[in-house]
């Protein structure tokens, strides 16, 4: 039977993932037990995995994955600091909206909030539209990466704006959810990916204001 794709990688890797592991799980002590840090790091190689086109990056952006994922997880179970509200913004591929969204909003809010980004379907990398026209803000996307939508992330969230995923996050009591119709940058050519950058930059000032206005969001 002809392996899996993830099983060599997975197999070839596992010593730099017990290392992570190694590394979180001192991170998390007290928090989380070493079991449930090594299943976070593991899943979420795989995951990254599946899209993955230069396996070589993968066991740094996993270390990055995972513990923003049990950070989230740590927030939503009241064991983590929560000082700043939380917003997460999902798009299908994670690839240009939610990315150019998370980075407008993080760099307008200057620690004024904390930012996540996903989505329900991910692509292998940021889109090059959405890298070119963040720089011409001043804003760098290189260390950027589709990460896929998890319950953890959703669940720390106070503010869940969604962009063309349909019903792909999970619904939760107590959250302001927002569905912003906008087109994807990657259909069109530069000049309408600049038109979109705009666009979600006014809905991102717009949010931050009313979360400004809003102290029992995050609190």
């Amino acid at each position: 039977m002809t392996p899996s794709r993830e099983t060599p990688s997975l197999l070839s890797a596992d010593h730099v993932l017990h290392t992570i592991t190694e590394d979180l799980a001192h991170r998390f002590a007290g928090v989380f037990s070493p079991e449930t840090v090594e299943r976070y790091v593991f899943e979420s190689y795989t995951a990254l995995g599946r899209t993955a086109r230069i396996t070589s990056h993968l066991p740094s952006l996993t270390e990055r994955f995972a513990r923003e994922r049990l950070t989230a997880l740590a927030q939503s179970k009241g064991q983590a600091p929560h000082d700043v509200p939380e917003v997460l913004l999902v798009c299908v591929q994670n690839a240009g909206r939610s990315q150019m969204a998370a980075a407008l909003l993080d760099h307008h809010a200057q620690g004024r909030v904390h930012v996540r980004s996903a989505g329900s379907s991910p692509s292998d990398a940021v889109h090059p539209h959405a890298l070119e026209i963040m720089s011409e803000m001043g804003i760098d996307l290189s260390s950027a990466f589709p990460k896929p939508l998890t319950d953890d992330v959703v669940r720390a969230a106070d503010v869940v704006i969604t962009m063309g995923c349909g019903d792909a996050c999970p619904i939760y009591p107590g959250k302001r959810y927002e569905d912003w119709v906008i087109p994807d940058p990657a259909d069109g050519s530069l000049e309408e990916a600049r038109g979109v950058r705009d666009e979600i930059d006014s809905r991102v000032r717009r949010l931050l204001e009313e979360i400004d206005r809003n102290p029992a969001i995050g609190r």
